[in-house]
């Protein structure tokens, strides 16, 4: 193996968990072909998020190794809904839906990806052609007995939980993207194994040569325990604005810092190294932490909007100081109103707080401040004056223009 290859190796290995056969992925780099490298995203949600960017970081490597990558869309697949991971039926997602966030994938895509480099697919303009015996000859290539294997489908199966039958499809469904794209390797997460194998013996039962498969870890959404998922609301999305994508990031437990590093970064292996050692040495996780904050904010922004949402968290949560851009209201009331009408009132939107019984809990969880004051009475009813300043958790702030005396009911 000569020291570009070495090298290619090293690049693609960092960060993934397996690869399936090794030996299998090292004659491919040796031998110099140009590989087709496909990923799949179903666009169940609007918006791609950092748990995305960990398999399409690893994309990016491919395409500047000089291969081929394919961004394959799920418009079709996301009809069924990934059971991988999940302990019962997903809901179903409306065609029109599919489509509106089909739109926004692909344009959010390129804010990582080479547009000029870069192959878009639709597993749907394939799969809407197949006929009803293809579709039938497709599902005989595996058996009940074999998707049984599979974790989830096993443990739910135990349970007495119901598998519908089109769960068992998303396997061969997926695979057979492979095989339409002739793959030469597909990445996934650690929670699509059993799919990826699947898609080798797609291409195999087809006369295809089999792919190699990679795969990488699940990103830990902002509690820490589940995977980053906008359903979750523990999602930090690509479209975030400057300063919330950096305040997200500074959200995250110390801990799990070093994970966000080790699966976002783009830094060397050594100074990752470099900066645990300073922290267990005595310095504050916070200087790390924003230099990642920093990072990554540069990365889908730009150095100037990375410096200035630095400087606004600075602000906030070092200096005591309102944000710089903070939203204006004007409450179109004209008599005393509770603080939680007030904040969940349908002038803002639902946009800081969506409900009222979500309103109580901050308060009562110290979640809530008025002009830098912990909110402790829900009850506080606020007469419409003069301009008072709220923050909302760690991250959410607004003003309220015309604020007067607060009372106790």
């Amino acid at each position: 193996m000569d020291k570009d290859t070495k090298q290619a190796l090293e690049i693609i290995k960092r960060g993934s968990d397996e690869i399936i056969p090794e030996d299998a992925f090292k004659k491919l780099l040796t031998s110099k072909k140009k590989l087709t490298v496909k990923a799949g995203f179903d666009p169940t949600s609007a918006d791609l998020h950092l748990g995305h960017t960990v398999l399409i970081n690893k994309l990016k490597a491919f395409q500047d190794l000089g291969h081929t990558v394919i961004f394959l869309i799920g418009d079709f697949t996301g009809l069924i809904g990934d059971p991988s991971g999940v302990n019962e039926t997903r809901p179903n997602i409306d065609e029109k839906k599919l489509a509106e966030n089909s739109k926004t994938y692909a344009e959010q895509v390129f804010k990582i990806l080479d547009k000029k480099k870069t192959k878009i697919k639709f597993n749907s303009s394939w799969f809407k052609k197949m006929k009803p015996d293809e579709f039938i000859r497709l599902s005989s290539i595996m058996t009940v007995a074999r998707m049984l294997e599979r974790d989830d489908f096993k443990k739910r199966y135990e349970n007495n939980k119901p598998i519908s039958l089109h769960e068992f499809l998303y396997p061969l469904v997926q695979g057979f993207d492979s095989y339409a794209l002739k793959a030469d390797i597909e990445l996934g997460g650690t929670d699509q194994k059993f799919n990826l194998l699947v898609g080798r013996e797609v291409q195999k039962h087809y006369g295809q040569n089999e792919q190699v498969i990679i795969t990488v870890p699940l990103l830990e959404g902002l509690d820490g325990v589940k995977k980053m998922s906008k359903s979750l609301n523990n999602y930090i999305a690509l479209n975030d604005e400057p300063n919330e994508m950096f305040g997200k990031i500074m959200s995250v437990s110390d801990d799990l810092m070093w994970r966000y590093f080790d699966l976002l970064s783009f830094r060397s292996n050594d100074e990752i190294a470099s900066f645990k050692d300073k922290v267990k040495n005595g310095d504050n996780p916070m200087i790390f932490k924003k230099k990642l904050a920093t990072e990554i904010v540069e990365r889908f922004y730009d150095k100037k909007l990375s410096e200035n949402a630095e400087k606004a968290f600075t602000n906030v949560f070092s200096n005591k100081l309102e944000p710089n851009e903070v939203p204006v209201f004007e409450i179109n009331e004209t008599s005393g109103i509770s603080i939680v009408e007030l904040l969940t009132h349908e002038d803002l939107g639902n946009e800081f707080i969506r409900s009222k019984s979500e309103c109580r809990r901050l308060i009562k969880q110290s979640g809530i401040k008025m002009n830098n004051k912990k909110v402790e009475n829900p009850d506080l009813l606020i007469n419409l004056g003069e301009e008072n300043y709220f923050q909302i958790g760690k991250r959410k702030h607004l003003k309220i223009l015309k604020h007067s005396t607060i009372y106790q009911i």
